[in-house]
């Protein structure tokens, strides 16, 4: 079946790699990516906050995207230590991660702040990744629907558009453990989240999934040619270009 929607294969640093480490990485993505010469598929690369600058000037004129991995809902303000859309824009963002379960769970977020978060991400001009997920207990009580549902609802802001909206679909128990759900369960999963869209976006159907949660480049091919999966999110495996670089190659082409 030919791929309806463009594939997206992201990489969350997360907290790791100094400066040097950021544009060793970034230049590996950026000369693998140019050499595949790929025309069918977005990469993205979300470095901390400290090497955002860096890692954006040096990937100036290359096809692959640079994204913040969080952002505060205010445009500025007295919010020591974080960082607004409009300054992540500033230093040549085109996206950004919000509502990660990292950030969920270490910093007490909500579905609310992560709304308000992906408000934020439009108003200075990004597409915000939106990520949900459910917990293993959740998952073992069988509320992961239920737990997906909610936390969509919640944390789309109304309004929303297909072209300024990523969803990425991380099961928390799946991030960083090498665990992962299975192929039809993602889809099962995924096609979940596509329904739920219908009843919050117009465009729903040009709305991209993104899973995220253990991808390789042992199961990216798997997992990505599960329905409804239009690319990842990927944490650890990003670290090494040609790792992220063999997830964005085991994309089917459209």
């Amino acid at each position: 079946m030919a791929r309806t929607r463009r594939a997206l294969i992201a990489g969350n640093w997360k907290m790791n790699g100094l400066r040097a480490d950021a544009l060793a990485l970034a230049s590996g993505v950026a000369v693998g990516a140019r050499r595949a010469g790929w025309t069918d598929r977005d990469l993205l690369v979300c470095p901390p906050a400290t090497a955002l600058m860096a890692v954006a000037e040096a990937l100036r004129g290359s096809s692959v995207l640079v994204g913040g991995e969080d952002c505060h809902a205010m445009a500025s303000g007295a919010h020591t230590g974080d960082i607004s859309a409009e300054m992540l824009r500033d230093l040549g963002a085109s996206h950004v991660i919000v509502g990660h379960s990292e950030r969920r769970n270490d910093h007490g977020e909500n579905d609310a702040t992560v709304c308000a978060k992906a408000r934020a991400a439009w108003r200075a001009g990004l597409v915000p990744i939106v990520c949900i997920g459910e917990t293993l207990a959740e998952r073992e009580e069988g509320r992961t629907f239920s737990v997906l549902e909610r936390q969509l609802k919640g944390s789309v802001p109304s309004g929303a558009e297909a072209s300024r909206l990523i969803v990425a679909y991380e099961p928390v128990w799946a991030i960083g453990t090498g665990k992962t759900p299975t192929t039809a369960e993602v889809a099962v999963a995924h096609a979940h989240l596509r329904k739920v869209l219908t009843g919050l976006v117009a465009d729903a159907a040009a709305v991209r999934l993104l899973y995220g949660g253990s991808v390789k480049a042992g199961n990216a091919a798997e997992l990505l040619a599960a329905g409804d999966v239009d690319g990842a999110l990927v944490g650890g495996a990003s670290l090494d270009a040609d790792e992220f670089l063999a997830i964005a190659k085991a994309v089917q082409s459209g």
